[in-house]
């Protein structure tokens, strides 16, 4: 490329270097208050150097399916797992007594040594942690199953010994943010689509897939699908109705997900941009459904990481954290 390329190249970064200085230089101080507090401004051929690019939001109503894979989980773990959370209940409960009686011996004519009391009440103290830690794992690894109460627990844990139930974890491979996903779901077995409920979201996250999931109740054992097995399960979000934006267009703050919107578009040399607050409602093939917009703004759908980048706003793109 000769002399007069390379010119021609540089030129735009030219004309916007001491604009990107100067709003940097603004936004060392921290982030704005609020997205509507400071807006933006660009010249058009600032606007065209840095490559933004704007779109109406589209209206649509949807209840996208969202494609999984389950695995059947093991009801040897699940007993395991409420064992140990009874256990160290109750195993809790009768160190707290003891400490309570030694406490009392303590202090009537001295029955009972200062040194056994002190030793019960740390019994008690570990006691309480251990049990503390058990229901804090079971919520974690069996999510809604934990605001089930014992009696529930119980049938549940009977049915699937007797092969009447079956439970199953689907995951969706990269995804983090979770939707709200409707209570009823297909599993797949041999070709053949069996209905499955879903009980709710699990906290703990998959650490080889990196995907959020949900726990699934089968009424009935397919023959030949036993504990360990993999197969293909069909979630499908609950209907919602928003306005659909591309993931390039959100950011994710401290105070949540954002999109840029042209706050004023009256025309002119000078282009003003708006940190506008939206909640994410669902995910729809590239892009999300949102609300907090209306149809008529105009959103940024391209560049919207350089408006951040100058503006100073802590976060990070929705685009950039899928391909993580």
């Amino acid at each position: 490329m000769g002399a007069g390329g390379v010119a021609a190249l540089m030129m735009p970064l030219m004309r916007i270097l001491p604009w990107m200085l100067l709003s940097a230089a603004a936004s060392a101080a921290g982030p704005p208050p609020s997205g509507e507090d400071t807006p933006l401004t660009l010249t058009l051929s600032q606007q065209q150097a840095v490559g933004i690019r704007i779109e109406r939001p589209s209206p649509l109503r949807s209840a996208p399916q969202i494609e999984a894979f389950g695995t059947v989980l093991d009801p040897l773990t699940l007993a395991a797992d409420l064992g140990r959370v009874q256990s160290t209940r109750a195993a809790s409960a009768a160190a707290m007594a003891d400490a309570a009686r030694l406490e009392r011996l303590y202090h009537d004519e001295a029955r009972a040594s200062l040194r056994s009391w002190q030793a019960a009440q740390a019994q008690s103290i570990e006691a309480a942690t251990q049990a503390r830690a058990a229901r804090m794992s079971f919520s974690l690894q069996w999510g809604p199953l934990a605001s089930w109460s014992a009696a529930r627990q119980r049938s549940l844990l009977e049915a699937l010994s007797s092969g009447q139930r079956m439970l199953l974890r689907a995951d969706v491979p990269g995804r983090r943010v979770g939707s709200t996903i409707d209570e009823h779901a297909l599993v797949e077995v041999d070709g053949l689509n069996v209905s499955a409920r879903v009980l709710g979201a699990l906290p703990r996250t998959d650490a080889q897939s990196q995907s959020a999931g949900w726990l699934l109740e089968l009424e009935r054992r397919p023959e030949g699908l036993g504990p360990g097995a993999r197969t293909a399960v069909h979630l499908r979000a609950a209907a919602v109705a928003g306005l659909l934006v591309p993931a390039t267009a959100l950011l994710y703050a401290e105070q949540g997900a954002y999109v840029y919107r042209l706050a004023d578009g009256s025309g002119g040399d000078s282009l003003h941009y708006a940190a506008v607050p939206v909640r994410p409602l669902a995910r729809v093939g590239s892009g999300w459904l949102v609300e907090g917009l209306a149809r008529t703004d105009q959103v940024v759908v391209q560049g919207a990481g350089v408006l951040w980048s100058l503006q100073g706003i802590s976060s990070f793109s929705a685009a950039e954290q899928e391909h993580d």
